[in-house]
């Protein structure tokens, strides 16, 4: 899986893939030798690298954690592939209409909507299987449904056309 870490404000690019037990991990394309072990239910971590140990306390949710490591701060910001990709779609979406488009590839699942239909801001269109996951795509805008470019069962690239909406203030 790949991860974009933001620390203290610098971006990195995760990806991390198990293996027999073992973690093989890339920070930005370059192999990083590293291993944990959980010391509590507390946030206690002890991280092996390159021989040697450290013990980090880790507090925060999925998406955003402060780590204290030798009585240093760090502010670490997490975003999985998926919520990347969902993140694009929601920025690129902005106030305008047009034609939504798929972030990722994926397989349609269902088309809830049909040419015609009113719909707000952020109402779900269809729902795309991508990635092991179910994700709905909701509308970027309040407005009319123009068009309806899948069907349930078709599978989509990244980019393709899905639905394209006419903003409700005719923009």
């Amino acid at each position: 899986m790949k991860y974009f870490v933001t620390v203290n404000g610098r971006s990195h690019e995760v990806e991390v893939v198990e293996r027999l037990g073992a973690l093989a991990v890339r920070v930005d394309g370059a192999p990083f030798d590293v291993s944990y072990e959980e010391v509590d239910d507390l946030g206690q971590v002890v991280l092996l690298s390159e021989g040697k140990s450290y013990g980090l306390s880790i507090e925060g949710d999925e998406n955003r954690i402060a780590v204290t490591l030798a009585g240093h701060f760090y502010e670490v910001e997490l975003e999985d592939e998926r919520e990347r990709a969902a993140h694009a779609a929601e920025r690129a979406g902005g106030k305008k209409g047009g034609v939504v488009q798929a972030v990722m590839p994926g397989v349609v699942v269902e088309v809830l909507v049909k040419p015609g239909a009113e719909v707000e801001k952020g109402a779900a269109l269809l729902i795309l299987s991508a990635m092991k996951m179910q994700n709905e795509i909701g509308a970027p805008v309040s407005g009319t449904v123009r068009e309806v470019h899948v069907a349930a069962g078709q599978a989509v690239a990244s980019g393709a056309k899905l639905v394209t909406l006419v903003p409700a203030d005719g923009a």
